[in-house]
């Protein structure tokens, strides 16, 4: 049975979350602050985490890095009362995968969480589905219905990342020490010169798109 984690401070929220969870064949932990989130994650394995971001003692945006500072790549949904972009952006930046805000509808979460764990599947099987359109890490290839391309290392990498998480929004900063490293020294303007190889190579493809986010970086989106 998959476990999920639930770190919200509203008692009744969680509780809802939980009866909801469970309901749909989840086993499910509720914790009240990311303290005890990431106390829980060091006795247990989780498949998914479902965070509040306003939270006593840790928040979910600190939470949230600590997990990928530590190397964990478990899928996160962040949810909170507000709606503004640079709240929204500040949660995909801080290392979350999905975001919903309150009031919750509970249908949608249940939708959102089964769509997290499907895609962390894919990542751990190195296979990714978006459409018609197959990505083999192993052999870094992309099959489209009309062709089979063999992508250099970087360029294949830099596109399995983004589309991984379609609607996620990385920053120039962050794909160049995913994909080239931490102690490369290459400048970010190598991320725009892949983009736009990778831009030319799928101009035509039905399934995705890169979006240029002015000023932050880059998404892949579903079509």
């Amino acid at each position: 049975m998959l476990k999920i984690l639930i770190a919200e401070d509203d008692r009744e929220l969680r509780q809802l979350f939980s009866h909801v969870l469970i309901k749909n064949g989840y086993a499910v932990k509720g914790v009240s602050d990311g303290r005890e989130a990431l106390e829980a994650l060091e006795a247990d394995y989780y498949d998914a985490v479902i965070t509040d971001i306003m939270m006593p003692r840790m928040d979910g945006y600190e939470l949230v890095r600590e997990l990928r500072d530590s190397g964990s790549t478990v899928p996160v949904l962040m949810i909170t009362a507000k709606d503004a972009f640079d709240d929204m952006r500040l949660g995909f930046l801080s290392g979350s995968d999905d975001y919903m805000v309150k009031p919750v509808n509970v249908n949608e979460m249940v939708l959102r969480v089964g769509a997290l764990l499907r895609r962390a599947q894919m990542i751990n099987d190195r296979r990714l589905v978006i459409g018609s359109t197959v990505m083999e890490c192993d052999s870094l290839t992309v099959v489209t219905p009309q062709e089979t391309l063999i992508l250099p290392q970087k360029e294949f990498m830099l596109l399995y990342k983004m589309a991984s998480f379609p609607g996620r929004i990385f920053t120039r900063h962050q794909l160049m020490d995913e994909i080239w490293g931490y102690d490369n020294e290459s400048d970010t303007h190598t991320i725009d010169v892949h983009i736009g190889r990778l831009r030319e190579r799928f101009r035509d493809n039905p399934d995705f798109k890169i979006v240029t986010m002015r000023g932050i970086g880059y998404k892949v989106v579903r079509l």
